[in-house]
């Protein structure tokens, strides 16, 4: 760990990584992907000339962390809230009604898996309407947990989403669908893209903007 005027922050060499990358995750903190050849410094410096920025993002992530603990042994589950309930000698997480029975030690394992079964059964039916409505098909679907993206489509249709999503009010995730079904018609994000988003999912803006807003608070 290193400080520049009092904001520490980790380095992080990544062979893949073209220039200097600043990072700020709510968990994790501040990160600086260094290329493979980039000199030490490069990292103080961009810290240094980031700071205001840097600064924002911790703020926002102090918020989205206190808006985690708020939770109190509850997760969002679309537009419901279900309540944890520990049960000793419990190894698999199961719903019942409100509540969402899970292991009394270290039930997050569980808890994910519960949500990405979960996901496959809220996001396939919503995907097969959409395509249907657009008359569209797609090739095949995965449920995935990608550290940067919420879903994705590929060139063949076969589209990936991610099962914190489900942890977004319902709406957000409808909006998700459209977003790459639409994707299965146009790949890029171009204005056209964004019309046809539109045309299907008035009002998609806002959506949008919530996951950006709020997208850090999707954890368990």
């Amino acid at each position: 760990m290193t400080a520049t005027h009092e904001i520490p922050y980790t380095v992080r060499r990544s062979p893949r990584a073209r220039r200097v990358r600043v990072n700020v995750h709510a968990h994790a903190g501040v990160e600086v992907v260094l290329p493979a050849r980039a000199p030490e410094r490069a990292a103080a410096a961009a810290v240094s000339e980031l700071r205001p920025w840097i600064e924002r993002r911790l703020r926002e992530a102090r918020e989205t962390m206190a808006a985690v603990a708020r939770r109190a042994g509850t997760l969002p589950y679309l537009d419901e809230t279900l309540l944890l309930v520990p049960e000793a000698g419990r190894i698999r997480a199961h719903r019942r009604g409100g509540d969402l029975l899970v292991p009394d030690a270290q039930p997050a394992a569980a808890i994910e898996r519960f949500y990405r079964r979960a996901a496959r059964a809220e996001v396939a039916p919503r995907q097969d309407r959409a395509c249907a409505e657009a008359g569209l098909s797609y090739s095949g679907l995965d449920i995935r947990g990608q550290r940067t993206r919420w879903a994705s489509c590929s060139a063949r249709g076969r589209m990936s989403f991610n099962w914190r999503l489900l942890l977004a009010p319902e709406r957000v995730l409808d909006y998700v669908v459209w977003h790459e079904v639409c994707h299965l018609a146009v790949l890029d994000h171009s204005p056209r893209f964004w019309a046809l988003v539109e045309r299907h999912w008035p009002g998609y803006r806002a959506d949008r903007a919530w996951l950006s807003r709020n997208g850090a608070t999707l954890v368990i």
